[in-house]
């Protein structure tokens, strides 16, 4: 099993950054890729951003230029530096480790204010 922890959400006006943050413990050797999804009110989850072992990455077109995920694998971290924020941004971002199956951890809320 792997378990992860989100942090580094919060309140930002439209144009602003965060950076969020997951932590993997747990059989961490299994993990091929890691991920940010997100949902926002009223609607399904979806990827944002994924990265897997090797590095290679993949993004929403609706992030792509502005979002920029990374993992750190020494500290089994994954980031989402994410700037340029808008409002439509605003939602429940989700760690995912997918290893065969798929762990995701609690969720962080991110707000951006217009």
């Amino acid at each position: 099993q792997v378990q992860l922890v989100e942090s580094g959400g919060g309140l930002v006006q439209a144009g602003g950054s965060l950076r969020l943050s997951c932590a993997a413990s747990g059989s961490i050797w299994r993990i091929n890729t890691m991920g940010w999804y997100r949902q926002a009110p009223g609607k399904q989850r979806e990827l944002v951003a994924t990265i897997t072992t090797g590095g290679g990455t993949n993004y929403a077109d609706s992030v792509k230029g502005r979002f920029t995920i990374s993992r750190a694998n020494a500290s089994n971290t994954v980031y989402l530096q994410m700037n340029s924020l808008k409002p439509e941004d605003t939602a429940v971002y989700y760690c995912n480790a997918y290893y065969g199956i798929n762990s995701w951890g609690k969720g962080t809320l991110v707000t951006v204010a217009s």
